[in-house]
């Protein structure tokens, strides 16, 4: 069954529910549409795409911010048999006409937020045949959905769409190199439903509350749990404490999947009285869940002091593996938290050497899965494909340990590993450490070149408001720490994080290497 089959199961069983809802704080505004709604929507959308020669197999560019519409035209798109093609909303316009031009994309749908960038480039990009604009005051080169949506019939395309049929494309984060585009066809999109659903027993009375970018694989394959069984869901603009709090709240939100940042925003929120928990209706939000990169477990800590009776889950994936659900920890483990957990529903996981062999417990080696999610492969990169799929297995890049009951600790990304002196440093150790400092909000390792032992650790320090910290007072709190894995330097700025939360290390190391950090002898 394809995914698109999912939506329509719905449309027929719950006509009148409500399917998603859009908030927006900052403009005071409050949408809402139904499952038919929904459905039709995404129909209209499709004949709009197949009256302009969209066959299946067709590349679709979806540029936009999340809103009411993002999830209707990203199925519209699937309808037809082509593939959607989600962009990351902070590229820039010479980033969108590399992604176009990779995937060849024939047609662009985006939003009011872009029109700057998009103008730029719209001369440039000779696969565009044409650009779809979803707002207000459409430029003149573009179409403006709602005048084609209009005029489209209601019903579905009936194009016929095979589970092996290819989906989407979604590009990988590129926190370590150039992004690449992933293939996923509509078996893994399903496979992430029944996983998702499967870790965190969504119903169909449960409200998810959506906050991360829905181009990404983890907000939109988190909200596949509810879209299986006819959930609602409110996608949030705007990630302020009081924000998030409000919708849990007025929205009786029962699922929320939070990024660490906005977490620890919410707790210092707390804890400086900026909010007031007593002023939410909060009881029925049972699970709040984290993942896209390493979750602190005194960030876990903290928030149990206040939500004790919440759930929690912690969630890995990659988008190659259509997002999160291939590790998870599980409800039931909270006991094993700092653990990314054990193999996911439906999926096998390994610790490997560099030869591809299994390591003993306890050994850090590089992690690998397999399941019914691991990517078809890069669009058109078979090198690259090559290098990260062997005999079925996905190998992470990521490096990782297993203890004695089998749960799996994330160390870190194998290319952020920090040798030094013979000895392999891995950084989220030493950013879980500091995190532990009550002063400290986020922190950042990274390696920098050192003549004496070819590289050094550096932290650079995000100090939380109000407090004062020194290089000296950190460098004396590290003392606790083996001295290999102690800092060198302390630098103090704010740690850059993708929209996924994951911390951008490129940016980090460019930025401190011209500065020009002094090497340690």
């Amino acid at each position: 069954m394809p995914i698109t089959e999912m939506l329509s199961r719905n449309a027929r069983m719950y006509p009148n529910d409500i399917s998603l809802i859009e908030r927006d704080p900052g403009v005071g505004l409050r949408r809402e549409i139904t499952w038919l709604q929904f459905e039709h929507m995404a129909n209209k959308l499709a004949h709009v795409l197949l009256a302009e020669g969209v066959r299946k197999g067709d590349r679709v560019a979806i540029l936009m911010m999340n809103c009411l519409e993002w999830l209707p035209i990203y199925f519209g798109v699937l309808k037809t048999g082509a593939l959607a093609v989600p962009l990351n909303f902070r590229y820039t316009a010479a980033e969108i006409k590399r992604s176009i031009e990779a995937v060849e994309a024939r047609v662009l749908i985006f939003g009011p937020e872009f029109i700057e960038r998009v103008e730029a480039i719209r001369n440039e990009v000779g696969w565009v045949e044409k650009m779809i604009f979803v707002g207000e005051d459409c430029p003149a080169y573009a179409s403006d959905y709602r005048e084609l949506l209009e005029k489209a019939p209601e019903t579905d395309p009936g194009v016929i769409i095979e589970d092996s049929d290819e989906a989407a494309l979604y590009f990988s984060s590129g926190t370590t190199g150039i992004p690449k585009a992933i293939i996923h066809p509509h078996s893994n999109l399903v496979s992430a439903c029944i996983t998702e659903n499967r870790h965190h027993l969504q119903t169909k009375e449960d409200t998810f509350l959506c906050i991360p970018p829905l181009y990404h694989t983890g907000a939109k394959m988190h909200w596949f749990g509810s879209l299986i069984v006819g959930g609602k869901a409110v996608i949030l603009r705007g990630v302020e404490p009081r924000w998030i709090l409000e919708a849990v709240s007025e929205e009786e939100a029962t699922i929320v999947w939070l990024l660490v940042p906005w977490a620890q925003d919410i707790l210092d929120a707390i804890e400086s009285h900026e909010v007031n928990l007593r002023d939410y209706r909060l009881d029925q939000w049972r699970l709040m869940h984290i993942g896209a990169q390493p979750v602190p477990p005194s960030l876990i800590y903290r928030w149990k002091k206040y939500f004790p009776n919440q759930q929690y889950d912690t969630n890995y994936g990659l988008s190659e593996s259509t997002g999160p659900g291939c590790v998870h920890l599980g409800i039931e483990n909270i006991h094993k938290v700092g653990a990314i957990g054990i193999p996911g529903f439906n999926w096998e996981a390994r610790i490997v050497d560099e030869n591809g062999r299994l390591v003993p417990r306890g050994k850090v080696g590089e992690l690998i899965v397999r399941g019914p999610g691991v990517m078809k492969g890069y669009y058109k990169d078979p090198e690259a494909t090559k290098s990260t799929l062997k005999d079925g297995w996905l190998y992470t890049g990521d490096m990782a340990r297993q203890d004695k009951d089998g749960f799996i600790y994330l160390v870190d990304r194998k290319k952020d590993v920090v040798i030094s002196g013979g000895e392999n440093i891995y950084p989220v150790e030493i950013e879980d450490f500091l995190r532990t400092h009550d002063d400290i909000k986020d922190a950042a390792v990274i390696g920098m070149p050192d003549r004496r032992l070819g590289e050094i650790p550096v932290a650079v320090i995000e100090v939380k408001p109000g407090r004062d910290l020194t290089e000296d007072s950190i460098l004396a709190f590290c003392e606790a720490l083996p001295r290999y894995k102690r800092p060198r330097q302390v630098f103090f700025d704010k740690i850059p994080r993708n929209p996924t939360g994951k911390i951008e290390k490129p940016k980090l190391r460019e930025k401190y290497s011209q500065d020009g950090i002094a090497q340690v002898i």
